[in-house]
């Protein structure tokens, strides 16, 4: 069967080509790509080539498949898991497969799984570690959206805080706590938002910062809540001194029992240490581009006021199915951090400038042929601009129902 994907074959060096798939062995899955979104993981994946950590050495001759945020359909299932899944059953994928073994994960590594691509093969690991989850969505984006969930998810698990008058730790964040997001604007931040006014264990002060107003003032009206005390700061052309003052005054000086860090700067991460109140736990939870990457830390506080430090690379898949879950249960509106869609042809050039771009997450359909649309430029008396204005302005079901009935396919 053939297949049309986007391949790196080294720095900055994307290709939408055509290639045979293998046919499948007995502990395979043949399905197809529906939807793949972006994550700017995949731009530092095109700007390091060989030198990423999760490519192979000769990307030159061995090209990988890139994207791993997908959802699609099963066509055709080995003799393996024929027990366990079904033909025409949609899916999702959690890329971190979490192995000791290799670094190899899909969307990074392989010939031929990664989401920017019409049809894969998904080899038996993905499989055996449970990587492979059925969805149930309304629509394809929704499962694209699972996995950065899935990251969110995780991060919210990781953190940990003191059991009175014991050196036993309570996993997740610290419930009716203060919780702050530095630089909690772009996507990853809109969904951890979400997930921090919709989850079980909610705060009761969600401080949010950022250096753009309008990106500020659309997550503000994006996420409401009766429930949570919600504050957006903008912290635009402010001393570190100055931030650290009007974030404490933002807490009435308490302090923070949560902090994400979601860029890699050192001084607001060291800034974020002193943010924290007694038992506060700091996350770092941007991905530093820099090896050497490093920021002040007070161990004058880690010794007597027992702050501390976590972080997490990616979800699992206990987290990507929690994520599907309450993405089909309609709980969260992943919707809102979608701001630009696409067809395969658009995606090399836009993974490589997703920085210029801007925006939220960019949409992928691989099956289709299109040029990227930026949702909050279409003009509102075409026929997608109508569906965009019946809500809201956002994607939806029916957007997509739209673009896969209407735009042309890509091997036309």
């Amino acid at each position: 069967m053939k297949s049309t994907g986007l391949r790196i074959y080294g720095k900055e060096d994307l290709r939408v080509e055509e290639f045979e798939l293998p046919k499948i062995k007995d502990d395979e899955i043949l399905a197809t790509v529906v939807s793949d979104t972006m994550c700017m993981s995949s731009w530092k994946l095109a700007k390091e080539g060989e030198d990423h950590k999760k490519t192979p050495n000769d990307l030159k001759h061995n090209p990988a498949l890139i994207g791993h945020e997908f959802a699609g359909t099963i066509l055709k299932v080995g003799k393996k898991w024929q027990a366990k899944f079904t033909v025409g059953e949609d899916y999702v994928v959690q890329p971190n497969l979490a192995r000791d073994d290799t670094p190899f994960v899909p969307g990074y590594s392989y010939p031929y799984i990664g989401g920017d691509a019409t049809a894969i093969v998904i080899p038996n690991e993905v499989m055996e570690l449970n990587c492979l989850i059925p969805f149930h969505g309304q629509a394809y984006y929704e499962g694209s959206l699972c996995e950065p969930l899935s990251c969110v998810i995780a991060a919210f698990d990781a953190q940990f805080h003191l059991i009175p008058h014991t050196y036993n730790h309570k996993m997740g964040i610290k419930k009716d706590g203060n919780l702050l997001l530095l630089g909690g604007t772009g996507p990853m931040g809109l969904l951890a938002i979400d997930y921090a006014i919709h989850a079980d264990v909610k705060p009761k002060t969600l401080v949010v910062t950022d250096i753009n107003q309008e990106k500020l003032d659309r997550a503000k009206k994006l996420y409401p809540s009766d429930e949570v005390k919600m504050i957006f700061v903008n912290v635009n052309n402010l001393s570190i001194e100055e931030q650290k003052k009007l974030l404490l005054n933002a807490v009435d000086n308490e302090g923070y029992d949560d902090v994400f860090s979601l860029i890699s700067v050192s001084p607001i991460v060291t800034l974020a240490g002193e943010l924290l109140r007694a038992d506060g736990c700091l996350n770092q939870f941007a991905g530093p581009v820099n090896k050497d990457f490093k920021a002040t830390l007070n161990f004058y506080d880690v010794h007597y006021n027992f702050t501390h430090v976590a972080g997490t690379s990616g979800g699992n898949a206990e987290n990507e199915a929690k994520a599907a879950e309450i993405i089909a249960t309609g709980k969260l509106n992943v919707a809102k951090v979608i701001t630009h869609v696409l067809g395969l042809n658009a995606a090399a050039e836009t993974t490589l400038n997703q920085p210029e771009i801007g925006g939220g997450k960019k949409l992928t359909y691989p099956t289709k042929k299109f040029d990227r649309i930026e949702l909050a430029k279409v003009d509102p008396q075409t026929e997608l601009g109508k569906i965009l204005a019946k809500h809201d302005g956002l994607w939806s079901p029916e957007a997509e129902k739209w673009i896969l009935k209407n735009k042309p396919d890509i091997t036309e």
